[in-house]
């Protein structure tokens, strides 16, 4: 049983609770965190969703995603979905989310690191993970334009929001 925090408007908790699966009431927001892992060659570590996942099965995404359960912070959160998902440890305390996107039930955190990651290093979570590789923007956008990649709103922009300084916005 997955638990959340619920948040208010301001993301401070609020005391209560969700369980995953169950119905959010209007209003009640969470935590999701998305995270892009770059290579050393600028490649983006994109991961294929198990044909049986409620959303966006069999779908490609990013390098790891998930809720923040009860007590996690976005960072804590991102750090845990990338060990479970991939099997690999990161370190994200001297950094920062690169941006926040609100939707209707909460906040998506994406988080853009560049670590030397080797495919042969990964052990995916069979529940949620059906394979793994690296891709350049050319064969990203293959994919998003073959409907095969979930279609976020920035993912034209991805890798230049890699680079990208406040200044950029």
């Amino acid at each position: 049983m997955e638990e959340w925090d619920l948040l208010n408007v301001n993301r401070e908790r609020t005391g209560k609770t969700h369980i995953r699966g169950e119905k959010l009431a209007a209003g009640d927001l969470h935590l999701v965190i998305h995270v892009c892992i770059f290579n050393q060659k600028g490649q983006l570590l994109i991961q294929k969703r198990q044909k049986d996942k409620d959303n966006w099965p069999n779908y490609w995404d990013f390098s790891a995603a998930g809720s923040a359960l009860k007590g996690e912070t976005s960072r804590q959160a991102a750090e845990r979905e990338v060990q479970e998902e991939l099997g690999i440890t990161i370190d994200l305390s001297k950094t920062r989310a690169k941006f926040s996107y609100h939707f209707d039930a909460g906040f998506d955190d994406y988080w853009f690191i560049t670590e030397n990651v080797e495919l042969k290093d990964l052990t995916l979570q069979k529940e949620e993970v059906a394979d793994a590789r690296f891709v350049t923007p050319e064969e990203l956008e293959m994919l998003k334009n073959a409907g095969e990649f979930i279609p976020y709103f920035f993912l034209n922009q991805v890798f230049e929001l890699k680079n990208a300084t406040s200044s950029h916005f």
